[in-house]
């Protein structure tokens, strides 16, 4: 990671200028330089997260407008910045991958999401599936581990584990352990609750409920979506009409 090789040369110089020059004590030399060092870290990392976050925000708005080519490109330009920061590569390449994923791009998102950030669960999930699809299933279930590892707080993670099994891999009594144990991170989740309920009674999991953040995962069939938001559409249309009566 460059910011610290060049940040401890910094630091590192000072201590010999304070230690071989001006002749001061070796351990206050060490403050001293040990002091520069953690300034200069910080200043340097506040400035390439400040590229960073620029260029992901300029790219996101692409990707708003549709300009998906840009978007991406803006993204991967950005990864120039990713030998300067600890992990600033794979939360830029956790963004190329799932921007790839949700367009249904899986062969190109598949290689970004393979260096994603660990913290970033909604990639960690994508790329779960995508082992998934690869009938990799032991890959699946340890890149879900570390997901809910790091993100156990989050409901529709232990839920898109638990669907990935019982829906996916005809496991219900996996995907059971999987909801009582995110039930231990989220006593009384109301997704968690329920669907724990259904498979309990030999009945599908629901998903629709989180919406968006669902349908991102492309594991319902564009048949079962398009059906869907035709129905929700007919709805706000009936709703409209009985506001006007």
């Amino acid at each position: 990671m460059y910011s610290i090789l060049v940040c401890a040369a910094a630091g590192m110089a000072v201590f010999l200028v304070l230690l071989l020059a001006l002749k001061l004590s070796w351990w206050l030399s060490f403050l001293i330089g040990l002091v520069i060092f953690t300034a200069a870290f910080v200043l340097v990392s506040r400035f390439i997260m400040k590229r960073v976050m620029a260029a992901l925000e300029l790219a996101g708005k692409d990707l708003q407008a549709q300009r998906f080519e840009k978007g991406i490109r803006g993204m991967k330009d950005a990864l120039q910045y990713a030998p300067w920061q600890l992990y600033v590569g794979r939360q830029i390449n956790s963004q190329i991958g799932m921007a790839y994923y949700i367009k249904r791009d899986f062969s190109n998102a598949f290689p970004y999401l393979e260096r994603a950030f660990f913290k970033n669960w909604a990639a960690m999930g994508m790329l779960a599936i995508c082992y998934l699809k690869r009938q990799k299933r032991d890959k699946m279930e340890q890149t879900f581990e570390k997901a809910v590892q790091w993100n156990g707080k989050e409901s529709l993670l232990w839920n898109l584990y638990a669907y990935c099994l019982a829906e996916e891999c005809s496991d219900a009594a996996k995907a059971k352990e999987v909801l009582a144990r995110g039930l231990k991170k989220l006593p009384s989740d109301a997704h968690l609750v329920e669907n724990l309920d259904h498979l309990n009674n030999n009945r599908k999991m629901k998903m629709r409920s989180f919406g968006d953040a669902w349908y991102q995962f492309h594991l319902e069939s564009l048949g079962q979506l398009q059906k869907h938001q035709m129905a929700a559409m007919g709805g706000k249309m009936q709703k409209r009409m009985t506001v006007r009566r």
